[in-house]
């Protein structure tokens, strides 16, 4: 037989039984139909022996499915999004599905038009981190039938289900601790504007400080998106008004922000807590490998993919409630050596 053009018929010629034997056996559902371990093995043997290749199409067809997943991510050099993106393809493999991966590169375009093609290779389900400015095209995609599920990010307003953290608290908390060390002129390097992540760090922000009686400077709350080069550029801007401003503590509402404000102080020697505090959202591999250990607020949860995952099936195998699914998850606050202590 020529190869890789062995079916499933000629499998069950070979071994002399059915072919509705062979096709569970092959779909994994052997031991459902009770088909011994022998003829399961004999028929796995038979397969690799006949070079047999499973006909995907012709199964999804069968089925109406095409064991797909997609997953768009806004930034797949983020370790954040890669580790939701490793967990994700792992769940999803152990249920029989591939994954279909787009990086947005955080543009709405980019995001709007990888949905379209996850829709046009009919996807089971779509999984996805959004820009965050708008949902109308995921909504649409989610009445009109698709099974979706948002993570990290999401839409207070839009009845869609997602899986993410509380950072408002998680903000909070991390600006308390500012605080209780004696910081009062506490400078916030924000994200994007409009997205979910970015309303609850700086809203997190803001309660710490009018819980303590402190008067919110908004010429303090600076930076347009969760880029290195945003927190580059405000931190330079920081330094250079540093004595004007009185700011004794940064807070960084994001790892790659992050990065860019070590890559500013480093530039200009300024020295971490001695010069300026800083505290940072998002946990990384590197925070604490630094010559200064960076304070930060964790919402590494290893169970959001896994959680993601589990609600998008449970759409796909049309078992969802009539409510929209939302999961919030706590964060942590890890202190280290980074804020001083100033009074």
């Amino acid at each position: 037989m020529p190869k890789n053009k062995a079916t499933i018929q000629s499998i069950a010629d070979t071994l002399g039984v059915s072919v509705s034997t062979v096709s569970r056996v092959m779909n994994g559902v052997g031991k459902k139909y009770r088909i011994s371990a022998k003829t399961i093995a004999a028929i796995h043997e038979t397969a690799d022996k006949l070079n047999y290749t499973p006909n995907n199409i012709a199964k999804s067809l069968r089925l109406k499915k095409t064991f797909t997943v997609g997953l768009i991510i806004p930034d797949i050099s983020n370790p954040w999004f890669a580790k939701i993106a490793m967990r994700i393809e792992e769940e999803s493999r152990k249920r029989g599905y591939n994954i279909f991966l787009c990086n947005s590169n955080g543009d709405i375009t980019v995001e709007k038009e990888s949905l379209k093609l996850l829709e046009n290779w009919k996807v089971d389900g779509i999984i996805t981190a959004p820009i965050g400015i708008e949902y109308s095209h995921l909504l649409k995609s989610y009445k009109n039938g698709m099974p979706l599920v948002l993570v990290d990010r999401f839409f207070e307003k839009a009845e869609l289900p997602y899986v993410s953290t509380n950072d408002e608290q998680g903000a909070f908390d991390a600006n308390e601790l500012l605080i209780s060390y004696g910081h009062v002129n506490i400078a916030c390097i924000q994200g994007l504007v409009g997205t979910s992540q970015n309303r609850q760090r700086v809203d997190g922000y803001k309660k710490a400080l009018k819980k303590n009686g402190l008067k919110v400077e908004e010429s303090l709350i600076v930076g347009s998106d969760f880029g290195y080069d945003n927190g580059y550029n405000e931190a330079k801007k920081i330094i250079k008004e540093l004595h004007k401003n009185k700011v004794t503590a940064i807070f960084s509402t994001g790892n790659q922000i992050t990065l860019g404000v070590l890559k500013a102080f480093k530039e200009e020697s300024i020295r971490i807590p001695e010069d300026i505090s800083l505290i940072s959202f998002d946990e990384n591999n590197y925070s604490e490998l630094l010559y200064t250990p960076i304070s930060t607020v964790s919402h590494v949860d290893n169970e959001i993919g896994s959680k993601a995952v589990a609600m998008l099936f449970n759409q796909i195998n049309e078992e969802e409630t009539e409510e929209v699914q939302r999961i919030l998850a706590p964060t942590h606050l890890i202190e280290r050596d980074s804020v001083r202590r100033i009074k």
